[in-house]
């Protein structure tokens, strides 16, 4: 099992480029997995994780704010909403290789928690909550925009692929891909409109496009956003 007495040297060397140290206890808390507290007694990463999750979403609207002051508030929001989704916050996770240091329950080390997109993003937002106790709003800021810099970056220069985002989501949370379904057509032949549905077990949506391509781009941002909204 990982030892998180000790950052592994990607964490610390992220922490160190921002100029923080966190404490021994405090860093191992947030490594901690629910599985373990209840194998071995003691506290869990939960309460750091919803911490982190809160000031995590405050630093990049904050971020966001600042580096792009001619996007509207709608922009803003969906720039946040893929910086902060579980794809990337696991994978800037994995980047860290938060899944060693984790302290896993034995059935949930063996189950593939450790690599589980779900845990690892939990575990980074558990980690951002321990900086913020520690440290304060400034400097989980500059961590914050040390983690994510680069897909702050390239959301803001592309617009996001939310089918990609959506399917990606779906994989990881549910093991399955969005369906997709076009439910009407409306208009002249030369003037059509589709209507397309998309759905995943935790719910669906619909959106509308002069392609079934652009109704299916519609309908899956839509979705993803809204997976988003109900998970914070």
């Amino acid at each position: 099992m990982a030892n998180a007495r000790e950052a592994h040297p990607p964490l610390a060397a992220l922490l160190s480029q921002v100029g923080l140290e966190v404490p021994t206890d405090l860093l191992r808390l947030a490594l901690t997995h629910d599985s373990y507290a209840h194998e071995h007694g003691g506290e869990s990463n939960e309460r750091l994780e919803f911490l982190g999750d809160a000031v995590l979403d405050l630093a990049v609207a904050d971020i966001l704010f600042h580096r792009f002051p001619d996007r509207d508030e709608g922009e803003l929001s969906k720039l946040r909403a893929v910086a902060v989704s579980q794809p990337v916050l696991a994978e800037v996770a994995a980047g860290l290789a938060l899944g060693e240091l984790l302290l896993l329950g034995r059935g949930a080390d063996e189950g593939g928690a450790r690599t589980r997109p779900s845990v690892l993003a939990s575990a980074l937002e558990a980690v951002v909550g321990a900086v913020y106790l520690h440290h304060g709003y400034r400097a989980t800021r500059a961590l914050a925009e040390a983690l994510l810099g680069p897909q702050l970056v390239a959301a803001g220069a592309h617009p996001p692929d939310y089918k990609s985002l959506l399917q990606e989501l779906g994989q990881a949370k549910f093991g399955t891909l969005p369906q997709y379904e076009v439910i009407a057509t409306e208009g002249p032949e030369h003037k059509k409109v589709f209507a397309v549905r998309v759905s995943l077990p935790a719910g669906e949506a619909v959106g509308r496009g002069r392609s079934k391509k652009e109704a299916e781009g519609a309908a899956a941002k839509r979705l993803y956003l809204q997976l988003g909204e109900a998970a914070n």
